[in-house]
């Protein structure tokens, strides 16, 4: 199905639970409505987790293209009448029906002190500009490190790409973000609509990257994090692209750093776990790592990451065409297992080290770790 089509279905679906739940006299009588929002409840609730999840996230932007008001939300609320959300919605008959594909314990950190500190969530306007900070800060390392390399120089961590191409795509990366904030977006944009204006020599791109940071950036810190943004993830809202460009330095620094040098510099814990979360958080909604998840035949098997330095540990549970997954070990014992520091599982997740590697502890079925980084590989 085309993404215009699911989108359409979605609008029309968003609509026809609005006006069920909002008619007045001379509409549907509640008791009818009250049957039709159950059984389309139930209906939906025998979708995989990974299709509630797309159906969740299509609704919501259907929502979000309509003016702020009443309409709009009670849009919002309608993933929650028909078992599509994850969160708990408002009391009513279908509200038992509600699908958690993912399962979050509030992550540790309360700011972000400089560019490698503390992150925790950026919830607050003083957040979110702290955030945008330690994206500055990382972009510039970006920039130095591979200003006086050759940009024809391979990537290993991206087979076929060159230190042009890695910087290349991080800019592009700014200049989308900036597009889908600054015009306040609640489609997708791509970005081959997003005009580059690239150097024509790329000795000249780690330049071209910084001043693109710096737009986006100024943009994001001018915009108000709760702004209804359109998102590939888990957060439609402005507040989420702080830190998704603040990931996106992370891993490509490493990148950059690896193809230099052989290795990334060691990653401030606190900053790794919240790229972790984020990244556990995003996957039900990114479709290239939800359906291959939801087919890895492994019913209830349990991986465990474990990260040394911070002690944080979270526990994934598969199952349900899906995943689940909590801070803390939980009850089940570990189908397989894994330890490192916490930089060092998110570049494993990102597939910028290899499982074999001897940074990694390994125990209980490795099959189970390397199916499940061959199915969310980005």
């Amino acid at each position: 199905m085309s993404e215009t089509l699911s989108a359409t279905l979605a609008d029309a679906l968003a609509e026809l639970v609005a006006a069920v739940e909002t008619c007045g006299d001379g509409g549907v009588d509640p008791g009818t409505a009250t049957t039709w929002l159950e059984s389309t409840a139930r209906t939906l609730s025998a979708l995989p987790p990974a299709d509630r999840r797309t159906l969740d996230g299509l609704v919501r932007r259907a929502a979000l293209r309509r003016p702020e008001g009443p309409r709009r939300d009670a849009l919002l609320r309608v993933p929650a009448r028909i078992g599509a959300t994850q969160a708990p919605g408002p009391a009513g008959p279908a509200t038992a029906l509600t699908a958690s594909v993912v399962t979050e314990a509030p992550a540790t950190g309360t700011g972000v002190p400089g560019p490698d500190g503390p992150l925790g969530h950026a919830t607050t306007p003083a957040a979110h500009v702290a955030v945008c900070d330690a994206v500055a800060a990382r972009v510039r390392r970006f920039a130095a490190v591979v200003a006086d390399a050759d940009p024809a120089t391979p990537v290993p961590t991206c087979p076929g790409w060159t230190l042009a191409d890695l910087t290349r795509h991080l800019g592009a990366v700014h200049r989308w973000t900036d597009r889908l904030v600054r015009t306040r977006a609640t489609v997708r944009v791509h970005v081959a609509d997003v005009p580059l204006d690239l150097p024509a020599d790329p000795a000249a791109y780690a330049g071209w990257l910084t001043d693109g940071a710096e737009r986006v950036l100024a943009t994001l810190r001018a915009t108000d994090p709760d702004l209804p943004v359109w998102s590939p993830g888990a957060d439609p809202h402005a507040r989420t692209y702080p830190r998704r460009l603040l990931d996106e330095a992370v891993v490509h620094l490493a990148d950059a750093e690896i193809a230099l040098g052989g290795a990334a510099a060691p990653l401030d814990p606190t900053t790794a776990e919240d790229a972790i979360d984020r990244f556990l958080a995003d996957a039900p909604y990114i479709p290239w790592i939800a359906e291959p998840v939801a087919h890895l035949d492994r019913e209830g098997a349990v991986l465990r990451l474990t990260a040394r330095d911070s002690g944080a540990v979270r526990t994934l549970t598969l199952g349900g065409g899906g995943f689940t997954w909590t801070r803390g070990s939980g009850a089940a014992a570990p189908t397989a297992a894994v330890e490192a520091d916490a930089g060092e599982l998110l570049l494993l997740l990102h597939r910028r080290y290899a499982a074999d590697d001897p940074r990694f502890t390994h125990s209980g079925d490795r099959d189970l770790l390397d199916d499940w980084l061959a199915a969310t590989a980005l």
